[in-house]
């Protein structure tokens, strides 16, 4: 056996010795069922353990089988979800769960062939999916075997880039331990986690670090290498509080935007950050609003960041009636704003402003 394979023998199993040894007990690792797996998979999708955990129980317990979760209404759905953010993956597990009810009798595949052709699943959760539930030999890459790969073999190929996905891909198969890909994959992940972290990683303590290249050559702050490809879009809503004693004047939004088919107030939006008064000098917010509406009071400007989005929102409270409702605005009592599903700033504003 070359010096390569040893290299390639040792990591996976000094990790899998140190995993077993210092894991965390996690609820969907007592589990082969796909269906569990699965809902852990895509709510800790761009998420900490410590806050999709929560979530993870509600929707446990309120779908315990995917034949519960494909009946669910997307409102249903939406609301479960608030506050976790990026919401197209509360709306593409239910669409999944709605094929997987309808093509595989409510059984959720284990193959990572057929996990791959589902909606929101990538080739990361496939391989996740696969190995966990069925022990499938698929090498699982995600963020913290990114980490660990780049920092142990000095690799600075970016890990966004095309050739880097496939070098960091082809080396994780190369890593992986055959006969115990699932408990190689957790080990992997969890090492990530807890101790190749992205700031100040834990090296004194590493079980690998004489091995590893980033420690040796005092790499560990430049490695991974992330091409910044990201550009940010800067966007300007302008949300009015109208309240008329007993209902409060919400927002359907589309399905075309960001927090598709959540409940809002009404917005406008603008191309900068516009004073309350000017903005609602406007012709055309003039003709939907009329002039019955006064600014009561305007509390501070919100910045709001998501991944391609920062969202600088203002919150103006009115009183009036606008003469015109746009065909997405409805009233509704108080009593019902808890069933709707809200982008989490949009829920915290109205929630401290009628104290409940």
């Amino acid at each position: 056996m070359d010096k390569v394979s040893l290299l390639l023998m040792n990591i996976s199993r000094e990790l899998i010795s140190w995993y077993e040894e210092n894991k965390r007990d996690l609820p969907w690792r007592s589990t082969t069922d796909a269906y569990i797996i699965w809902l852990s998979e895509i709510i800790l999708q761009q998420t900490r353990v410590e806050q999709g955990m929560p979530y993870f129980y509600r929707f446990a317990e309120k779908y315990p089988t995917v034949e519960h979760f494909a009946a669910a209404p997307e409102d249903d759905i939406l609301k479960l979800w608030q506050g976790l953010g990026y919401y197209s993956r509360g709306r593409n597990m239910l669409k999944t769960a709605q094929l997987v009810q309808e093509q595989y009798n409510g059984e959720f595949p284990t193959t990572y062939e057929q996990l791959i052709k589902l909606k929101g699943i990538g080739e990361y959760t496939a391989a996740a999916i696969s190995s966990f539930s069925a022990n499938e030999a698929r090498a699982v890459v995600d963020g913290n075997v990114y980490r660990v790969l780049a920092r142990f073999f000095g690799i600075d190929e970016p890990i966004n880039s095309p050739k880097g996905k496939k070098v960091f891909q082809q080396l994780a198969d190369e890593v992986l331990d055959k006969q115990r890909p699932a408990l190689h994959n957790q080990a992997m992940m969890e090492f990530g986690a807890m101790l190749c972290k992205p700031k100040n990683p834990a090296c004194g303590i590493c079980p690998v670090r004489l091995g590893c290249a980033a420690f040796k050559t005092n790499a560990t702050t430049y490695l991974p290498v992330k091409l910044k490809t990201v550009k940010i879009r800067k966007r300007y809503f302008n949300y009015m509080l109208i309240f008329d004693g007993e209902r409060l004047l919400m927002n359907k939004r589309n399905e075309s935007d960001i927090w598709a088919n959540m409940y809002d107030l009404p917005m406008i939006e603008t191309e900068t950050l516009i004073e309350p008064a000017q903005l609602f000098q406007r012709d055309d917010v003039k003709e939907v609003l009329g002039n019955n509406i006064a600014i009561r009071n305007t509390p501070e400007v919100v910045k709001h960041v998501l991944t391609h989005q920062h969202l600088f929102i203002q919150f103006i409270i009115l009183d009036g009636r606008p003469e015109k409702l746009q065909p997405n605005w409805f009233y509704t009592g108080l009593q019902n704003l808890e069933n709707l599903a809200m982008p989490q700033r949009i829920f915290i504003f109205i929630k401290k402003f009628f104290n409940f």
